[in-house]
């Protein structure tokens, strides 16, 4: 489809959707439909992309639905039809940002967003502008080009962002009107520009009165200007008797030579009523002579309106020469329309083929030749359609036969050629194994283009997601992400096995209390879910009635198909998967077989997640024992503790903090042993039991932390240590503090004013042990607030850390006076720490001195 033109769309196969055109669709889906055909053709055209789609949000919002494409099939982008908007790809990060993302190629691709790569791992530059209105985000609008060096211009981006929020303005003005937006189940299919224009004009010549009409089209092909009729034509003319300027010249613009048997072709036809197709001649106003078909019938205009010859001219251009000229090469030429489906080939390709040219039209390479059913030519095809690049590969034709194929895209279709190939001796190449590949797809779903790609691509994704995915709770998120907008389903629930019996791990979708009664189900259960763990064998359910069938009484929701995946590792259940769809879903066997090896993918996450969970519980439980349980309460003085584990794998660091109560008042102490390991666990708890024996023997801060760094030698650890320590005395203020390379604690005064204490002291622990700690004396007013931290509280990558030091500084500073200390506690870690994903260790210790 031309950019500008008024080609009406279609759509691809889906279930339940309204036929083509808008007579089968609601108004606002028609209007809907509109809008994002306006929206890419606009895109097309102003900014110079080969391949445009739009993305609509789900009716629950949680995935993106591929809505409508142009210039790019819809079978290349099977893998991303449906993708999660919490996903790791440029859509889903544009529509939760409502900002443009753009890719210049490859490369960058790699680089920032890898599963794109592998779905579609061709050299293409792209971008992802938000279809936004208000505060409201409904989809994508994409665009491919060819891989920039340079990127996407700032113009054409622009243009693109444009064009988002043009459409964004009239999905919004519609859903103001009460109509709804949201992405469907299939797929609004702009066609594709069309090739060079073949002309086809119409004439009506009446035999009686010799009156000859042209419509505009046919008067273009000879270059007249437009007219309603030409009438009276010269004798011996087309058209007899009588003179006519107009008739005069379309006998001048056909060459004399083939005027004889047009004339015949009229007598003949106005005796018998029967006209002999002609191929004439003709000069245009350009002066060249190009060669038209002429096609007719004798009709009786009934009553006095007698006989007419009704007919067209068809002009092809050079169509026919080129056809004839590509017909004498020996090599074979071919095209294939954008879905990859024989719409050409020459002799020299039939013969090379083995297969008759009229076996080959309308059927995709692939099917037609079944020794090239293989993913990795299947991919050549796809990397030519997506990056529009050139490009070849060789094939073998059996027995043994082999064949050199070279493919030429643009925005048509594609243009191959064939030639006889070389064995390549001692290489790998796919093409024997081809045929036996296709069979075992199976007849009842034969693989449409580019399906083993999206097989492959749901299991690079899956995997790639569950690599990163460490606890149970982190895995069971990752499924619900993936699974559910890859195919579609509304409703998933992941049971982990215990004890014999099944529990609930997740759910997704369901009415709430639905899935109580099924809690602790005995694995021996006569339940799909349970017997599908017990057989081992995945159990699908197309339809409400198939599943009632089954297992007659069983509870039903609003769904109305099922899969039932065992997930079994190491030959060990482990738990089942059950995903829900809300329309009946035949399961092809492509799609059993992608989510029975997802099933598998799943089982092997879910036990090395249990085994993380215990561990980790495990190594948490012996970090909190080293910890204190609870602060001492002493009058003038009150203190708050937080203390948070890191996120990364589940070793355990060495953060300490404790309050000793001492004869003058009390001791504040902060330390962090380095590294992640139970061994630094363990030298964080003897050095917290040394400090508490120190301090209780009356030692000032400087010589606790000089007989802290001896021992911590003596232990030979290997490890080093920072520490601070902070003796206070409510009553007076009085302070004396030391650090063992340290971070500096802060102190907030009444007023609110913070600053940072440069506490004196001397290396870390560990390192020398002739090393002194001078402390240092000072009053904290009354009202003053201290804080003493480790570098987890501060530190960020990339960031330096006196940085981190001034933002907490800030946040203490801008703390509320009236908020109690364990709320100024709260407050810090809200502003400092991320909710997930800490890189180290957190400990936090607060003591406020009474006004």
């Amino acid at each position: 489809m031309h950019p500008g033109g008024r080609n009406r769309p279609h759509r691809t196969a889906g279930s339940g959707q309204p036929p083509t055109g808008t007579g089968g669709l609601v108004p606002d889906a028609a209007r809907c439909d509109d809008l994002q055909v306006d929206a890419l053709e606009r895109t097309l055209t102003r900014t110079g992309a080969y391949g445009a789609m739009i993305y609509l949000r789900s009716h629950d919002r949680r995935a993106l639905v591929l809505s409508t494409a142009a210039g790019v099939p819809v079978g290349a982008l099977e893998p991303f039809r449906r993708v999660s908007v919490q996903g790791s790809l440029p859509g889903p990060l544009a529509y939760r940002s409502r900002r443009t993302v753009h890719l210049a190629g490859a490369e960058d691709t790699m680089r920032r967003f890898p599963q794109l790569l592998a779905g579609l791992p061709y050299a293409f530059a792209s971008a992802y502008a938000p279809v936004t209105y208000g505060e409201e985000t409904y989809g994508v609008l994409c665009a491919l080009w060819p891989a920039m060096p340079e990127g996407v211009p700032a113009a054409v981006l622009r243009k693109l962002r444009q064009g988002a929020q043009r459409l964004g303005a009239g999905l919004g003005e519609l859903v103001a009107e009460g109509g709804t937006v949201e992405g469907r189940g299939s797929v609004l299919e702009l066609p594709w520009p069309p090739g060079p224009a073949i002309r086809l004009g119409l004439f009506d010549l009446d035999l009686q009165t010799r009156a000859i009409t042209l419509d505009d089209e046919l008067r273009a092909i000879f270059g007249f200007e437009p007219s309603a009729s030409v009438r009276e034509a010269p004798e011996g003319s087309v058209a007899e008797p009588g003179p006519g300027r107009a008739a005069l010249e379309l006998v001048e613009a056909i060459d004399p030579g083939d005027l004889p048997k047009l004339r015949t072709a009229l007598r003949h036809a106005e005796r018998t009523g029967r006209f002999r197709p002609l191929r004439l001649r003709i000069t245009d106003d350009t002066k060249r002579t190009r060669t038209i078909q002429v096609w007719a019938d004798v009709r009786d205009g009934g009553g006095s309106a007698g006989r007419h010859l009704t007919g067209a001219v068809l002009d092809v251009g050079t169509a026919a020469a080129a056809a004839q000229a590509v017909e004498r090469l020996r090599r074979g030429v071919f095209s294939l329309d954008p879905d990859g489906r024989f719409d050409y080939a020459n002799l020299g390709a039939e013969l090379l083929f083995g297969v008759p040219r009229g076996e080959l039209l309308g059927e995709r390479l692939w099917e037609a030749l079944p020794w090239l059913a293989d993913p990795a030519h299947e991919d050549r095809h796809r990397a030519a359609v997506i990056s529009r690049q050139p490009t070849a590969f060789l094939a073998r034709r059996p027995p043994d036969r082999w064949l050199a194929f070279s493919l030429y895209p643009d925005a048509h279709g594609m243009t191959g050629t064939v030639v006889p190939g070389t064995n390549p001796a001692g290489d790998d190449v796919p093409g024997s194994e081809s045929a036996a590949v296709a069979g075992a797809v199976g007849e009842d779903a034969p693989p449409g283009p580019g399906a083993g790609a999206t097989a492959i691509y749901h299991l690079l994704r899956l995997a790639s997601a569950l690599a990163e995915a460490v606890s149970v709770r982190e895995v069971c998120e990752v499924v619900a992400e993936q699974l559910l907008p890859a195919f579609g389903g509304q409703e998933l629930a992941i049971y982990v096995a215990a004890d014999g019996r099944l529990h609930l791990a997740l759910q997704v979708g369901y009415p709430k209390g639905f899935l109580d009664p099924f809690e602790g189900t005995p694995m021996r259960a006569r339940l799909p879910g349970a017997e599908t763990l017990t057989s081992g064998a995945p159990i699908f359910f197309a339809s409400a009635d198939e599943l009632s069938s089954a297992y007659p009484g069983i509870p039903l929701d609003e769904m109305c198909a099922w899969a039932f995946l065992p997930l079994i590792a190491s030959g060990r259940p482990v738990g089942s998967c059950i995903l829900g769809f809300d329309e009946p879903h035949p399961f092809t066997s492509e799609e059993r077989g992608v989510l029975t090896a997802l099933g598998g993918l799943i089982a092997q996450a879910l036990e090395r997640a249990r085994l993380y969970d215990a561990e980790y519980a495990l190594a948490r439980g012996l970090q909190r024992a080293l910890l204190p349980h609870a602060l001492p309460r002493l009058e003038g003085v009150s203190v708050a503790a937080r203390y948070l584990p890191g996120t990364r794998g589940m070793e355990i660091g060495g953060d300490w903090y404790d309050v000793i109560v001492t004869p003058g008042g009390l001791c504040l102490v902060v330390g962090d042993v380095e590294g992640h390991s139970v061994a630094s666990a363990g030298l964080m708890g003897q050095l917290r039991s040394a400090v508490r024996a120190f301090v209780a023997s009356g030692h000032p801060p400087g010589e606790v932390l000089e007989h802290l760094n001896r021992l911590l030698l003596d232990l030979g650890s290997g490890l080093l240590a920072s520490c601070c320590l902070i003796e206070l005395d409510p009553a007076s203020g009085r302070a004396s503090g030391v650090r063992a390379g340290h971070l500096p604690p802060l102190l907030r005064h009444p007023d609110g004013s913070t600053h940072v204490l440069e506490l004196g002291g001397g290396v870390l622990l560990g390192v020398d042990p002739s090393a002194a700690y001078p402390a240092e004396e000072l009053t904290l007013p009354p009202g003053s607030v201290l804080a003493l931290y480790t570098d987890g509280l501060v530190e960020r990558p990339g960031t330096p850390i006196d940085q981190g030091i001034d933002r907490l500084r800030s946040s203490l500073e801008r703390a509320d006076d009236a908020a109690s200390l364990e709320e100024v506690a709260e407050r810090l870690l809200a502003d400092m720490v991320p909710p997930s994903h800490r890189a180290d260790d957190v400990a936090l210790l607060l003591a406020a001195l009474a006004d």
